[in-house]
Parts: C-alpha cells; sequence; structure tokens
C-alpha cells in the first residue's frame, strides 16, 4: 500500500490490528483459553447487557424406605436458583497524534511502524490483564494487598506481579472500599521486586490488614475470577453461601509443603460433589515444586499433550489431570478446577469501537486521535463447590 489517508487507516485497524487482537488474546492467555465461551445466555435488557443462568441449590427430597403399606414420602423435585448478572464493561483505549497520521499521505511504513507500536501495546496490555483478572481476588478487583501499617509513599505489598510503574492506581479499604487517607488516583512511580515494595506519588496512610491496590476506578468493577468463585464465604452473581450453604466454594490457606496425597484429597472432594477435576492451574514456582515431587518418588517426569494443545505435567488420579503452569497466577497457589462448570460469557471478542463511522476519532481541542477497544464479558459458574483454590504452597 503506497499511501493512506483515514479512510484506509480505519481499514487497517479494523482487518489487521483487531485480528491480531483476538488471536493474541486466545493463544496466550494460558487459563482462560482452556474455558469455554459462550454467548448463550447473554441477554440485553433496559439497564445493560446481562447473562442469564440457573443454579441447583438443592437435591430431590422425596426419597424414602417404609414397611409394607406404610405411607411414602411426599415427591421432591429439584431446587434451582436462576441468576442475572451483568456483564463486566471492559475497555482499552490509545491516541496518535495527528502529525504521526500525516505520515500515512507521505511515507506509509513510518505511520503503520507508529501504529503497530500503540496497538501491539495496547493487544498485550489487554491480554495481561484478562489473565489477571480471570484468577481474580476475593475483594473484586485488587491487584495487590498491602502487608506494612505504615504512613508513607512507599508500601510492602503481597505481590508486585500484576504491577507496573506508570500505572494509576487508588489505595481502598477492601471492606468499605473507603480512601486510605487521600489515596485515590496516584501513579506507582518505582517497583522494587525483591523487597515487594511500590512506590506512589504521594504519601498514603496510615495503612491497615485490609488496605489494598486497586486500578483506579475498577473496584467492584471487573469480572468474577477464580478466587471469588472458590470462597467459601464471599457472595457470587447475588447469592450468598450464608443463606446458601451450597453455594460455597473450596479456599485452604496456609498448605505448606506440596504432597500428592494431599493433591488427591483435593479431587476427592470434588468427586464428593458430584464434580471432577479437569485442570489444575498453578504458579510455575508451585510447577517446579510437583516436579520435585514427582523425581523424588522416582516418578518419570514428563510434559504431555492435552486437549486443547496444552503441554503440562500430568497428575495421576484414576485419568491424568494436567497441571498446568501459569505464569500469571499467584505465587504459592493451585487451582483445582471443573472445566465443565465454568463459561466465560460474551457476545464477542474485544473489537475496535466504530458506530461513529470511524476506529480514529478527533480529541477536541488537540491534533490527536484515539480509539477504543472493548469486551463485554463476565466467568459464571454453575457449582461452586467443584472448585478448589489453595494458597500458601512451598514453591520449588
Amino acid at each position: 500500500m503506497a499511501g493512506g489517508n483515514l479512510t484506509t487507516v480505519n481499514a487497517l485497524l479494523k482487518e489487521v490490528y483487531e485480528g491480531r487482537l483476538t488471536e493474541q488474546y486466545s493463544n496466550e492467555v494460558t487459563g482462560l483459553k482452556r474455558i469455554e465461551r459462550s454467548s448463550a445466555g447473554v441477554v440485553e435488557t433496559v439497564g445493560g447487557k446481562y447473562v442469564t443462568f440457573p443454579i441447583r441449590v438443592g437435591r430431590n427430597t422425596g426419597i424414602s424406605y417404609r414397611a409394607e403399606e406404610g405411607q411414602i414420602a411426599d415427591p421432591g423435585n429439584q431446587s434451582y436458583a436462576a441468576v442475572q448478572v451483568k456483564l463486566k464493561y471492559g475497555y482499552g483505549r490509545f491516541k496518535i497524534t495527528g502529525q504521526a497520521i500525516e505520515l500515512a499521505e507521505t511515507n506509509y511504513q513510518s505511520f503503520a511502524s507508529a501504529l503497530t507500536q500503540e496497538m501491539d501495546g495496547l493487544k498485550d496490555d489487554l491480554v495481561k490483564d484478562s489473565a489477571r483478572i480471570f484468577y481474580g481476588n476475593t475483594s473484586n478487583g485488587v491487584v495487590a494487598k498491602i502487608t506494612d501499617t505504615t504512613t508513607s509513599a512507599s508500601h510492602t505489598v503481597d505481590t508486585v506481579q500484576y504491577l507496573s510503574v506508570g500505572e494509576l492506581v487508588d489505595v481502598l479499604d477492601t471492606v468499605t472500599g473507603a480512601q486510605v487517607g487521600t489515596s485515590a488516583g496516584l501513579t506507582i512511580t518505582a517497583i522494587n521486586e525483591t523487597t515487594k515494595t511500590i512506590t506512589l506519588s504521594g504519601s498514603v496512610g496510615a495503612t491497615t490488614a485490609t488496605s489494598a491496590v486497586y486500578r483506579a476506578g475498577n473496584r467492584l468493577q471487573e469480572p468474577t475470577g477464580l478466587d471469588q468463585i472458590c470462597s467459601a464465604t464471599v457472595p457470587v452473581y447475588g447469592l450468598d453461601p450464608a443463606t446458601q450453604p451450597i453455594w460455597a466454594g473450596n479456599t485452604l490457606t496456609s498448605v505448606g509443603a506440596l504432597l500428592e496425597s494431599w493433591m488427591i484429597a483435593q479431587a476427592d472432594r470434588a468427586r464428593q460433589k458430584g464434580a471432577k477435576i479437569t485442570a489444575i492451574f498453578t504458579s510455575l514456582g508451585v510447577r517446579r515444586a510437583y516436579f520435585s515431587l514427582l523425581t523424588q518418588q522416582r516418578r518419570i517426569v514428563d510434559t504431555k499433550s492435552f486437549t486443547g494443545g496444552f503441554q503440562a505435567l500430568a497428575f495421576n488420579y484414576g485419568t491424568e489431570i494436567p497441571v498446568v503452569e501459569d505464569v500469571d497466577a499467584k505465587p504459592g497457589t493451585m487451582y483445582f478446577i471443573d472445566e465443565t462448570k465454568i463459561k466465560e460469557y460474551k457476545k464477542r471478542g474485544w473489537y475496535f469501537e466504530d458506530r461513529a463511522g470511524s476506529v480514529l476519532q478527533w480529541v477536541r481541542n488537540f491534533d490527536i486521535f484515539e480509539g477504543m477497544a472493548k469486551q463485554y464479558w463476565e466467568l459464571g459458574t454453575s457449582q461452586r463447590n467443584a472448585h478448589t483454590m489453595a494458597s500458601g504452597i512451598t514453591e520449588g
């Protein structure tokens, strides 16, 4: 293509970069890729887009044994609760200057290079953020928990895995959502990965055991993650396990050293609930611990191919269950998941908004154009007690 204008630029964005965005999303998100994607049950009503599905909360109690001529039990039925969950609205924005667009008229290759830098960066960031959200946190939107109780611009956190320099964040109380001091809209200016310390653009405090870092404005707005699904106490999809005990997930903490007998017990837990563990997602360090466990037992350690093209270590539980290492899984964690009980609901994948006639829109009063990618989605489960999240596992 020798030259270009806004029309050809728009075509480039839609045909080339949106395709890459979808492809990247499919190929590089480890855990989320294995989850079935469905638009079934996604409806649009006044107030937004929702996903609806039934959840079984009780068995048929009309079962009895009686003596001859004895009255048998009253008929029973399965008990269901219908949920209607609003899809969560995700966005990614980019901008490019008018000067860069001018290159499309005179030097299309240079323009394409500038545009590629912006779009590839957005694509990678959306992919990485979706992978983080898949694992989630029991307090929706948390990217790191603060572990000190001080007033300072620098704070220690439980993990810096999901943080980056330049990110705009809020420091909030996970219970109430209240700001910790004057903490809204701060920028991360430095990260020390060794000490797990972050430096913010302003002083925050005094922090407490319930203080956490959120991506600015995201509290309670992100899709549901595995941590929430596996929680035994957190309400999910409007149902509270305090009033529906069967709607409680399984969470284990401070596990310690990894044992194969313990892993069998977690698969047994799901089996007792009528579920079947189909995948174990874990951090790189726990995967190393599992590898070491197999070699200590003089087992042949070999990566195997599983359905969906995944290469993983096998966990033998009658059948082989893939132990899938994921760079985006939280340190020291293992997730025992029945994938048949989880779906990613969405009407369509990430795409560029162009309802105004073009992907690129002029920013009023500036020689700048901007665009937006978006996706409406939610992670849903029909059976919380089919899954288990275990933390505090000693990594290898």
